[in-house]
């Protein structure tokens, strides 16, 4: 048994701290929200995010992150704009193990990888990406889930797959840090679109040809910024897009829906809460611009998300956009 920390106990904390109990290990949920550790601790459930799901009372929840001392796994488990103040409190101490972040986006403004961000807070720990399809109401509720766990360093990459593995998920590993992640945050962007595509009342076909496009401009970035094709094509990239285009347990694609139907901005945002793909959107957008790749789906939600782009006139100006070679 070894000593595992989660920081962050939404649902996806919770899912993993849950999954790590299974396996055995000394299970510590972070938050730096009191009120939320005293009802976590009086409840041990939280019925907005994982309806029915309740932490046994050999899991530790807490709000001071000295817990994290002695863990041979911290994982990270808060929005993608938290990862870089959480990293750097982190840093105030000293042995908190192989660092396991599962937030899915890119920093803002800086446009850096969330990998990056980790590295730079906390330059002597061993990171790990760990990513794929795998919602968190599945994962709690045991449902077959598999993922990657992605790191520069193999034998991290190693110890998370062992300590996390189970008959109810499976972790394979890889050395492909940048397509893991790139995976990860591309495929929310798709997922908004799928959620229009719904919202407007198209159907599988136009789904269809959506994720497939999709995952074409997914794999022209992370292979222009060091990924690699074949992990776009696994379980980070197209696993991950389709559980996440097709499923109403996403966030994206139900913000995308609303907005779809009609719904403005920022009152979706408002009902569904963190959509982590909106702000990918923004810098799947720059990144795109800078690394001169052709990103026509992530240009359109781009429009309606931040440009105000009327939303039924998108698939009329995809649709009509110049000819071309389908591998173009």
């Amino acid at each position: 048994m070894s000593k595992i920390t989660v920081l962050g106990s939404g649902g996806w904390g919770m899912a993993l701290g849950l999954c790590a109990y299974n396996c055995g290990h000394e299970v510590t949920l972070w938050s730096p929200f009191k009120d939320e550790v005293d009802a976590l601790n009086e409840k041990r459930t939280n019925e907005r995010l994982l309806k029915d799901i309740y932490l046994p009372k050999g899991i530790k929840i807490t709000d001071d992150m000295a817990c994290v001392e002695g863990s041979m796994i911290t994982v990270i488990a808060t929005p993608s704009t938290a990862i870089r103040s959480v990293a750097n409190k982190l840093s105030a101490y000293n042995n908190f193990g192989i660092v396991v972040n599962v937030s899915k986006g890119i920093e803002k403004d800086s446009f850096k990888r969330l990998s990056v961000v980790i590295g730079e807070e906390l330059p002597n720990s061993d990171t790990v990406i760990l990513s794929g399809p795998s919602h968190a109401e599945e994962v709690a509720r045991k449902i077959p889930t598999s993922l990657v766990a992605a790191s520069n360093k193999s034998e991290a990459a190693e110890k998370v797959q062992e300590a996390l593995s189970n008959e109810f998920l499976r972790i394979y590993t890889s050395s492909d840090m940048i397509g893991v992640e790139m995976g990860g945050a591309l495929k929310n962007v798709i997922a908004i679109c799928a959620g229009i595509c719904d919202g407007l009342n198209l159907g599988d076909n136009s789904k269809a040809a959506l994720i497939t496009r999709g995952l074409a401009e997914m794999t022209r970035l992370g292979v222009k910024m060091g990924g690699e094709e074949k992990t776009l094509s696994g379980l980070a990239g197209l696993g991950d897009l389709v559980v996440t285009c097709t499923s109403k347990h996403s966030r994206n694609n139900r913000f995308g829906f609303k907005v779809g139907s009609g719904v403005p901005i920022k009152e979706a945002l408002e009902e569904v809460g963190t959509v982590e793909g909106y702000y990918a959107c923004l810098n799947a957008y720059e990144l795109s611009r800078k690394y001169d790749v052709s990103m026509p789906i992530v240009e359109t939600c781009y429009g309606v998300l931040y440009e105000n782009v009327p939303v039924d006139t998108v698939v009329k100006n995809l649709m009509l956009r110049p000819k071309c070679k389908e591998n173009n």
